[in-house]
Formats: structure tokens, sequence, C-alpha cells
């Protein structure tokens, strides 16, 4: 991280964080900060532990020691839930949706919790113009207008995918952790993903996890690579791509396109 990043700067801030599994060590001190706006890939071989890495930022797993803080504040011992309310959101890798409901019902019902209105849930959420006005900014956002109404399990898996990131982003997050967004997805709807992952706010803090490195390197600006656990090196596009220990145990000489190689 640069030197002139100061700490009021940095949103999510991860100190020395490891986890053990009995004998195994998952994650082994690894650090991380990001600031406002930050666009910032966590890339790795298969097992690197980087969804282990996700469920400790996000209070899924408990630290065996280390410190984690969101706008200066120790979260650490706060619940997954707190950490929601806090503004860190994530997505998964396998959707949490709820094939039974519309992507209206389904948001409708997630910006009425956010706004506190949960008791009245089972109300017609669609008549409070609050409520409406958000659902309709959140279809047009993620490109579901022409399937607003249609069950959740009859959708593409790329439209699951664009609705399981509107639902995040209902919450209004400081921060936001893509589990591998596209995976799964058909190729031709991957370019609709990456397009609507770009227009995301600018000041909301990205942190994303992805083996497409096509998407990795179209998205974000700077990234961290785990090996084993452990953190092997951390910088821009370009440093990543030229690192050889990077190409290495991951990458490739010839896997990385779009970035220069001089």
């Amino acid at each position: 991280m640069s030197s002139e990043l100061f700490a009021d700067d940095v949103v999510l801030k991860a100190s020395d964080l490891c986890k053990n599994f009995g004998g195994i060590k998952a994650t082994q001190n690894v650090s991380l900060a990001l600031p406002r706006g930050a666009r910032h890939a966590l890339i790795g071989p298969n097992g690197a532990g980087k969804t282990t890495l996700i469920n400790l930022l996000t209070g899924v797993l408990p630290l065996s020691s280390g410190r984690i803080e969101l706008l200066g504040q120790d979260i650490t011992p706060m619940s997954a839930n707190q950490r929601v309310k806090l503004g860190l959101v994530r997505t998964f890798q396998i959707n949490q949706l709820f094939g039974s409901m519309t992507p209206v019902s389904t948001l409708a019902w997630v910006v009425s919790q956010h706004l506190g209105w949960g008791s009245q849930w089972w109300n017609p959420l669609g008549r409070n113009p609050v409520v409406l006005s958000r659902v309709d900014e959140l279809l047009a956002q993620f490109h579901l207008n022409d399937v607003g109404l249609e069950r959740v399990s009859t959708l593409s898996y790329g439209k699951q995918r664009l609705l399981e990131i509107a639902i995040a982003l209902a919450c209004e997050p400081k921060v936001l952790l893509l589990d591998e967004p596209v995976a799964g997805v058909p190729a031709g709807e991957r370019e609709e993903i990456l397009t609507t992952l770009g227009q995301l706010p600018a000041d909301v803090c990205i942190l994303l996890i992805e083996h497409d490195m096509d998407l990795v390197f179209r998205f974000a600006n700077r990234m961290t690579v785990l090996v084993n656990g452990a953190l092997l090196c951390e910088g821009s596009n370009a440093e990543i791509a030229n690192d050889p220990r990077v190409k290495e145990v991951y990458l490739g000489a010839e896997s990385i396109t779009g970035v220069s190689h001089d």
C-alpha cells in the first residue's frame, strides 16, 4: 500500500489474520488495507485460502488471531449480521437466492429490511413509494427490468448472479466483497456482469475474488496474491502480471491478457 495512503483513507483494514483448523494453517498472518473506492482483486490457486479470508473478514469464521477494522472501528468480535449493518457486505460462490420469489419481491424485502421495516415485509411493499423507487433503481442498474416479475428459479444463471449483487448493493455497503461473481456463468453472459460491476458506485470499496483473469485485469487496479494461506505479493496489475513468482505458482507465462509485460 502506498505510503501516501493516510489512515483516514483506509476503509477496511485486516492485520495479521490467522485461521487454524487443528494443525492446518488455512490463513497465515495476512494483512490487507483497502482505501475508499478500491477496486482490489484477491487471486491465487485453488486452496490458497481466498474464500477462507473472505469468511474471516465477514465474520462467517472466527479468527484464530488478528484484527479487523472497518473505518477505524474494531469489528473483530462482531457477528456477521453486525458487520453487514455497519456496511461490510458480501456475495457467495453459490447464490443464496429464494427460487420461488421474483426479483421485485426479493429486492423489496431486502430494501425494507435495510430501512428497518422488516416486520412489515408481509405487507404489499410495492405500495411503499420509498421501497418501490429503490427497487426500480436496482432493477434498472442490474438489467433485471425484463425479468422482474419472473420466478428467480427460472432466470438464467447470469441474471441470478446480477440479482445477488443487486441484493448486496441494496444493503448500501461501504465494502462489497464479491466471491467469484461469474463462477458457473456461461461466457455469453459474463460481459453483462463485468459491465455492471464497472458501473458500481465509485465510493464503494470492492474486493473481488475471481479465477477469470480477463475479468480480474479489466476490473481491478490492484491485486493481492495468496498462496497456501499466506500473502505472496501485492501490487498493481502490471506488477502482478510481470512478477515471476506469480507466473510460476498461478498465472502461467502466457495466460495474462490486456496488460503490459515490459
